[in-house]
């Protein structure tokens, strides 16, 4: 009788890996589940070049699990795709199998290769060496920037409503661009801190002018980030109700290998926009999905809010279902998934097959 199982396999172990910001520890198991070592290694590029060395001490290495591609093992994908390795990210275990396994670097690390090797809870991790991680960067300094002086606009106007009658009558009434010109525009007398209203004046002309350098922060990001995220993806910023910003969060949530993403419904879940089946006997329903990047969510919510206003086709279609009695935040969950598959296949679908 023939034997069921081939000659040759593709792999003789496989490799997991908790990451830290100091060091990793990784282990190795065989292709039927057996551990056969752990070990710790240093997060350096030294360390990353060990680790590989002491997996491929014990045969052919296929896939290794890693946890936290994105975060501490970010330098550790690079190494191990670098050298051919096929990188799986893993989740971390379920509470549930770390109350019965308890909580240690090896476990996590032999758990990571154990789920990698069995296909379960893993995905193909982002890449982190292109046009789209240059993006990525760019923007988290600009969303600091924004949120900081947000931050500076609330503590300017909540001064003021404490701040004595006289100021507080004379900087009430202004607009914001001429509250926080005024204010930074001030020269209180140092020498009497102590006087509340002098205090107060020296508080608000510090935060106006920390308010002014963000927003000449925010300004050169944008004069980057525009031409970066028209470079990469034009067809998607000359989408009606999609800018510069949402086109470059939408970008950063795919990925630069956006064909990870297997369909429009796992972009969808990405964003946290597919209702998640809720059913029970004979009821039939669905929830709201609280998960995915609540980022690209915030992103979809914004396109979908600009064509309520003045998009025809929306505008009608958000009458249809009202009439229906959906409410207007179902409305809007539906809006935003109709959106996600609308920008979906502009997003993965190369420009020259979509002209074609």
């Amino acid at each position: 009788m023939p034997s069921i199982t081939p000659d040759t396999v593709a792999f003789d172990v496989a490799g997991g890996v908790d990451t830290h910001q100091d060091t990793h520890t990784a282990a190795v198991i065989d292709v039927i589940g057996r551990v056969l070592g752990t070990e710790q290694f240093p997060a350096t590029a030294a360390g990353y070049v060990a680790l590989l060395s002491w997996m491929r001490g014990f045969g052919r290495v296929g896939r290794v699990g890693v946890e936290g591609t994105g975060a501490y093992g970010a330098g550790l994908t690079r190494r191990l795709r670098e050298q051919g390795v096929e990188v799986i990210e893993v989740d971390r275990p379920h509470r549930k199998t770390r109350r019965f396994q308890g909580k240690s670097d090896p476990i996590d690390a032999i758990a990571a290769a154990k789920a990698a090797l069995a296909g379960e809870r893993t995905g193909l991790p982002k890449q982190r060496d292109g046009r789209v991680e240059a993006l990525r960067n760019l923007r988290v300094a600009r969303r600091s920037a924004v949120e900081q002086r947000s931050d500076a606009q609330r503590q300017i106007k909540s001064l003021i409503i404490t701040a004595p009658d006289e100021l507080r009558a004379q900087l009430r009434g202004l607009t914001t661009a001429k509250l926080i010109a005024t204010c930074a525009n001030t020269r209180p007398d140092h020498a009497d801190a102590g006087s509340p209203v002098t205090a107060v004046t020296i508080a608000l002309r510090s935060l106006a002018r920390r308010h002014q350098h963000l927003s000449v922060e925010i300004a050169d990001l944008d004069a980057l980030l525009e031409p970066l995220v028209a470079s990469i993806n034009p067809a998607l910023i000359s989408v009606a109700g999609v800018g510069t910003d949402v086109a470059g969060q939408l970008l950063v949530t795919a990925g630069e290998n956006h064909d990870r993403l297997t369909s429009e419904a796992s972009f969808a879940m990405l964003c946290g926009v597919a209702p998640l089946p809720a059913s029970s006997g004979k009821t039939t329903r669905h929830r709201l999905n609280r998960g995915g990047d609540r980022q690209a969510n915030a992103a979809l919510y914004r396109v979908v809010l600009g064509r309520l206003r003045w998009d025809s086709r929306t505008r009608a279609y958000a009458q249809r279902r009202t009439t229906e009695g959906m409410s207007k935040k179902e409305i809007i969950r539906c809006l935003k998934r109709y959106v996600a598959r609308e920008l979906y296949q502009l997003i993965v679908i190369p420009e020259h097959h979509r002209t074609t």
